[in-house]
């Protein structure tokens, strides 16, 4: 997931590379694109080109909905983790009993085949049963860090009604080599999203 979100940040950094190229590349260029394009088109050229951006970490340290579904993920894990532990510590107790049935003598050859059916199926069993939880947490993890990104997509899409920015994009380390802190809305999302979900959550 992550590795997509660097390549879509790519990609929109390059087009707005391209768009502030195009804009502001010329002046004979500027205005021989106003002067082919009349109407709505005019008003695009003679708008003003502005990206904005803001800190993800920050927002994923102080966003109260992140910092809840991290608490849910950690419970999460901590219950698949007592569950198989619980399996396991089963499957060592059949096991020693087992063995310690065969060192004294008390298994005939079926009852020794019957208990290494068993433990075989015991095993299985729990990796099977490992798996479905597995899969059952990374589906949640999903859903929950879908539920975040269209909370701030929302969120955003209101924001820039009165601040008519051209792009809204999230940093990312690396991928930026400059950044002007004018345009660093990360503030106003947290507070935004954080005002935005405690009434929601009540």
């Amino acid at each position: 997931m992550k590795n997509g979100l660097i390549i879509w940040n790519v990609v929109l950094s390059l087009v707005a590379g391209y768009l502030l190229f195009t804009q502001f590349g010329s002046g004979k260029k500027n205005s021989g694109v106003g002067g082919k394009f009349s109407g709505k088109d005019t008003t695009f050229t003679n708008k003003q080109f502005r990206i904005a951006y803001f800190e993800m970490d920050s927002v994923a340290a102080n966003f109260e909905m992140v910092k809840e579904v991290k608490t849910e993920l950690g419970k999460k894990e901590e219950e698949i983790s007592n569950e198989i532990d619980r399996l396991a510590k089963n499957i060592q107790q059949k096991y020693t009993y087992y063995q310690n049935q065969a060192q004294a003598g008390n298994l005939s050859q079926a009852q020794s085949e019957a208990a290494s059916q068993e433990m075989k199926k015991l095993d299985d069993d729990m990796k099977i049963r490992k798996q479905q939880l597995d899969q059952d947490y990374n589906d949640f993890m999903m859903r929950r860090q879908n539920d975040i990104k269209s909370k701030i997509e929302g969120f955003l899409k209101e924001y820039n009604k009165s601040k008519d920015y051209s792009y809204i994009v999230s940093y990312e380390q690396g991928l930026f080599y400059l950044k002007d802190t004018v345009y660093n809305i990360t503030a106003d999302v947290i507070k935004g999203l954080n005002e935005i979900y405690k009434p929601q959550k009540k």
